[in-house]
């Protein structure tokens, strides 16, 4: 695992070079890697490593601080441009170019080499990365290329097509089952220490691949709650997720956890801060979680956070900084070790709670909520003296929208900095949680508020078929909140 590790760091460590030092490389068709003929013991855990590195530095540093687990730091100023949602197109160039270069490609290079060289279940995995990748970017950036995007060996290819965010969601549901279905359990050869995410064990990736499913249908239940229904029925009785899917991290030869290693290449400055928003309501419930997810104060020994976007304020008080176990704590080298959460085991049961509370699943709604936030608490070892049994109790007995304004409050609490895009992707699906204040430092119009990220100026300068650019305010297409 580790020799993977350090292949992978090497690997993205040049792709950084390559997309800050030369702007031809910028073309998401343009691969200069040359991985055809590469094996997928080394194209799957790159693959891998570039989707954490999108979803646990880019992804995790707006999400978290949209979501308002976070704020900007006030002797800082690394991300003003995002507290205050005053951000440029180029902005977004280089988790575009991870995601479709990086990993996109790698994947279907696999999927491509599959009937030739017995890799069906590198392909099967394969095709749920794919569609685990898809929907970070639609979910991000709304209509993005899928149909003409990855061509594996296709010469340089500068019009891509977007394609509508509707088409791209069955195109994700359509991978989901393929790369189930080729997960033959009797082909022998199988990936191990290279699947950097389950070491191979396909029982895992087939709960993964039905979770991921389930989310996806989620996403829908305000678009087309009728198919969202339909589509959840049909995954009763299949298994989901108990553990987290995710990737770890050690803290040897540059191998950390990648929003640490930006941290670190920022000269360890602490930019990130706890919200009060999160860090308010977390303390109002007496939630221990909250001591695990950020530092106590050295005056009163306490979680305390600044308003969102109050970074031009000179506070009169100390207040607290994200816990190691997120990554995001730049003075001690044990955030280089938080882990990159794709799926944990609480969200899949809240996300079975919801279901279940719209009558969509079989099940106690009850009982898979306890069991999400049990799963976040024994995540993070923390003791949860009585804070579950009385959350628990305080459950609505009846009304759907009551029950799932609680699921979805719970489920934001565990992700707080350990999944905190699908925390903000949430929000825009559901409203809630309902406490999210608008940032003092927004240059939105009134009453508005970050709804989706910008295309990349890679995009917009390179491809003659780009559809024309979003507003940040503009909702996508699952979002009728």
């Amino acid at each position: 695992m580790k020799q993977i590790i350090n292949s992978v760091t090497g690997i993205l460590a040049a792709l950084s070079l390559i997309i800050t030092g030369c702007d031809k490389f910028l073309d998401i068709n343009n691969n200069p890697t040359k991985i055809a003929d590469l094996d997928p013991n080394y194209l799957l855990p790159t693959s891998q490593a570039n989707i954490a590195m999108v979803l646990g530095n880019h992804f995790q540093v707006y999400g978290g601080i949209w979501a308002q687990y976070w704020t900007q730091d006030i002797s800082s100023s690394q991300y003003r441009n995002i507290e205050q949602v005053n951000l440029d197109p180029s902005d977004f160039d280089r988790p575009w170019q991870f995601l479709y270069t990086g990993a996109l490609q790698n994947l279907q290079t696999i999927i491509d080499k599959a009937h030739i060289k017995r890799w069906d279940q590198y392909a099967g995995i394969a095709e749920l990365l794919k569609a685990y990748s898809y929907q970070l970017l639609t979910d991000g950036f709304g209509d993005v290329p899928l149909r003409d995007a990855i061509r594996v060996g296709a010469p340089d290819i500068l019009a891509t097509t977007y394609d509508p965010q509707k088409m791209v969601y069955d195109s994700i549901l359509a991978m989901i089952d393929r790369g189930l279905r080729r997960m033959d359990p009797v082909n022998t050869v199988r990936p191990g220490n290279d699947d950097l995410i389950f070491g191979g064990n396909m029982a895992n990736w087939k709960a993964f691949g039905n979770t991921l499913k389930l989310r996806i249908y989620m996403r829908l239940t305000k678009t087309d709650s009728a198919f969202a229904a339909h589509g959840i029925a049909t995954l009763a009785g299949a298994t989901f997720l108990t553990s987290d899917a995710k990737i770890t991290y050690i803290n040897t030869n540059g191998n950390n956890n990648p929003l640490f290693a930006e941290i670190l290449g920022l000269g360890r400055t602490q930019n990130l801060i706890a919200s009060s928003t999160t860090v308010d309501q977390m303390n109002a419930l007496n939630d221990p979680r909250v001591f695990t997810f950020y530092r106590t104060t050295p005056d009163t020994f306490g979680i305390a956070g600044i308003p969102q976007g109050s970074y031009k304020t000179l506070w009169n008080y100390f207040f607290s900084a994200p816990g190691v176990v997120v990554g995001a704590y730049g003075q001690n080298d044990s955030s280089a070790l938080a882990p990159v959460k794709f799926i944990s085991a609480a969200e899949s049961y809240f996300l079975q709670a919801e279901a279940a509370a719209r009558g969509y699943l079989p099940g106690d709604a009850r009982t898979l909520y306890r069991q999400g936030i049990t799963a976040s608490f024994a995540a993070y070892n923390v003791a949860p003296g009585n804070y579950i049994t009385d959350v628990v109790a305080a459950f609505p007995a009846i009304g759907i929208e009551a029950q799932v304004r609680a699921i979805i409050t719970q489920k934001y609490f565990a992700m707080c900095g350990n999944q905190n895009f699908e925390a903000w992707t949430e929000w825009r699906r559901t409203g809630y949680p309902s406490f999210l204040v608008r940032s003092q430092a927004s240059v939105l119009p009134a009453g508005q508020m970050p709804q989706r990220f910008l295309y990349p100026n890679s995009e917009i300068t390179r491809n003659p078929k780009f559809p024309g650019a979003k507003l940040i305010y503009d909702k996508v297409w699952w979002d009728v909140n």
